[in-house]
Formats: structure tokens, sequence, C-alpha cells
């Protein structure tokens, strides 16, 4: 693991260009597990800063719909955080510079074991870890085992986080803090950029983490307003919708579905 963690170099380099980050969300193994690796580095082409692999679970509570059936996709083929961790290895093979974050659920984490997972995600090459229903204070112990691995963790705060809740998140957090742009799940409502402003910030008040915002960004017209108010974006569900509806397509196909979507939002960014 490098000496600094891949997601602080990267997120520093792109404040010091004056650049947004532009985070992408697809589903391991989704919609077949010969895709992923292809995958994340079609996006990376494409103008991804950072790669967030969803770890399947069988209820996943955050996700609308278009993720829920990406779960159950890759829940089909046996895709477990093991494998997770051995697809993270293959992308190292080529690619030592792009963070990867996953973002998932407590218990196959806790059925793996805290320590064993964090060191597993550190040899891995894995460089954060979002659990959606971990909140910070029951994450003390886990949280330890990361730091000592230097694995950033990542927390979610949302449009209805109290003070003492986002007080306790920015305490432990790592990386960069994930704000949930719309109460619901993913994939859902309109944006309301006014709104997204005055909470990022009131959330950089209490942090000199970086603030990226995801959960509504579904094209460059969103990323760019979203992007104006924040560090960068986090987009997720139109990836993975674009991976299902090439369920009966090639892998290069659906690689270049994904940079179709991607090169926009790039330009979009770079263009503030």
């Amino acid at each position: 693991m490098a000496e600094v963690n891949r997601i602080d170099k990267k997120l520093a380099a792109l404040k010091s260009e004056g650049r947004k980050a532009l985070a992408c969300y697809i589903v391991v193994s989704d919609p077949r597990p010969s895709i992923t690796l292809a995958a994340m580095h079609a996006l990376v082409e494409g103008g991804a800063d950072i790669l967030e692999l969803g770890v399947p679970f069988s209820d996943p509570m955050a996700e609308g719909p278009v993720i829920q059936r990406g779960h159950e996709r890759s829940l089909a083929y046996g895709t477990s955080l093991t494998s997770t961790f051995a697809l993270v290895s293959e992308f190292r093979r080529t690619n030592t510079d792009t963070p990867v974050v996953l973002m998932g659920y407590a218990n196959p984490i806790e059925r793996m074991g805290y320590e064993h997972c964090a060191k597993r995600a550190a040899e891995s090459g894995v460089d954060g870890i979002l659990t959606v229903d971990l909140p910070a204070e029951e994450a003390k112990e886990y949280h330890q085992f990361l730091k000592q691995h230097q694995v950033e963790n990542i927390f979610l705060v949302a449009p209805t986080t109290t003070e003492q809740r986002m007080q306790q998140v920015v305490e432990i957090a790592g990386g960069w803090i994930y704000y949930v742009s719309l109460k619901g799940v993913t994939g859902a409502g309109n944006l309301d950029v006014a709104a997204v402003h005055e909470k990022v910030t009131q959330i950089k008040q209490k942090t000199a983490l970086p603030v990226l915002v995801g959960f509504g960004i579904k094209d460059a017209e969103s990323a760019a307003a979203v992007g104006s108010v924040s560090d960068g974006v986090v987009v997720g569900s139109v990836l993975v919708s674009a991976m299902g509806d090439g369920e009966n397509q090639s892998d290069a196909e659906i690689c270049e579905a994904l940079k179709r979507i991607v090169v926009p939002m790039r330009e979009a960014l770079d263009s503030l």
C-alpha cells in the first residue's frame, strides 16, 4: 500500500488543478462477472477519477430499483467480498493509480471479521470502504483496523443528518464526505442545487475533507450543476442501468455505452 492513500493523493491533485472529482459506481459482476474489469478500465478511460464498486447484498436498503436489480444480477453469480478483493487485485496489475472504493453493507464485513476485512482490502489495493448501514457511533472498532491498514473509512451524510450525527461522522471519516443530495433511495427525485450548496457549506464548516455529492447525477447538466457547488460528483444509477441494459451485448459494447455517459460528464465538470 502506498504511503499516501490514493484517494487523498487524487483529490489533492484535483484541488491543486482546480478540477472537480468524478467518481463512478458500478456493481461487481453485473450483469456478468466477465465485464467488471473491462468496465473499470473503460470508466477510467472515459474520465473517472475514482471507481466505486458496489458489493452486492440481498437487502440493499439505500438503493433504488435500478441498483437493487444490479445487486440481484450480481448475487446470481455468487459474488462476494472475497471475489471482489480478487477483482481489485486483478485491476491493480495494470492500474496502480486510480482509487478504488468498495460500497456495501455491514453483514458481509462482519462475517469476514473487521480486522481480516481491513487487511484483505489493503492487500488487494482497495483504498476506501463505505459501509452504508454502519453508523459512525458503531464503527469505532472497525475504524481502527481500517486506519491501521491505511484504508479510508468513508461515510454518507444525508439531508436529514443531524448536527450531532454529522459531528460523529467527521471525527472518524476519511477520504471524502459523501453527501446524499436527495431524501430517499438512489436514482430518485429531482435535484435542488441550492439546497445541496447549503448543506455542502455546512459540512465544510466541520471538516477539511472534500465533499462529493451523489444520488441524482444523471447527465452532463446535473454533473455540472452539482459540481459547481461541491468538490465533485458520484454517478451510479445511470451507469448501473446501462450495465443492465447491456445484458445481451458484448463486453466491448457495454464499455462503449459507459464511456458515452461518462465522457460528457467529465467535459462538463472540466468546463467549470
